[in-house]
């Protein structure tokens, strides 16, 4: 779940072994849109490499008994977000989220040079903010939603209100 060396652990889709060597407790069945190989991968850029971790790490949590779609978290290095686009690529399309403008530019400008650097076709940039968008992407991913289903997930979180429609202002000291 972290780039190291130009390699990215991703989130396994298949749960390992046990620690005797048997073989992993089976999940309950579930139906799938599309087959678990062929899933649409998340990367999550972040200047705060442990705060993309730990988004991962909840959008993971959230997902109880689900067999998430492979999702890796970077910081904003370029060679460490190719390396994890290539790892999370399964052939269906490649999601990245970031955090900020400047990491937004980042992105953007390697995406200019994908087929240069070689990035996974399609790969689109979800203009959304990394947690609230991270979990409904990962969770769209995770069900076999397509790239426009993931993307779309994700950036519909700058809809999703905090507080209820014409609720007025807390201020501080009134």
């Amino acid at each position: 779940m972290s780039v190291e060396d130009g390699k990215a652990d991703v989130v396994p889709l298949r749960p390992q072994a046990d620690e005797d060597g048997g073989a992993p407790a089976r999940a309950p069945l579930r139906v799938m849109t599309l087959p678990e190989r062929d899933r649409v991968g998340i990367v999550l850029v972040c200047r705060s490499r442990a705060l993309a971790q730990a988004t991962l790490d909840e959008c993971v949590r959230l997902l109880p008994g689900a067999d998430p779609a492979p999702v890796a978290a970077v910081g904003t290095k370029a060679e460490g977000v190719v390396a994890a686009a290539r790892q999370v690529d399964q052939g269906v399309g490649v999601a990245v989220l970031c955090d900020l403008p400047e990491t937004a530019a980042t992105v953007l400008a390697l995406l200019d040079q994908a087929e240069e650097l070689a990035l996974p076709f399609p790969i689109r940039f979800c203009d959304a903010p990394l947690i609230e968008g991270a979990v409904p992407a990962v969770a769209t991913a995770t069900a076999g939603g397509d790239l426009a289903a993931v993307a779309e997930a994700a950036e519909d979180a700058y809809r999703v209100r905090k507080t209820p429609p014409h609720h007025p202002p807390h201020l501080l000291g009134s």
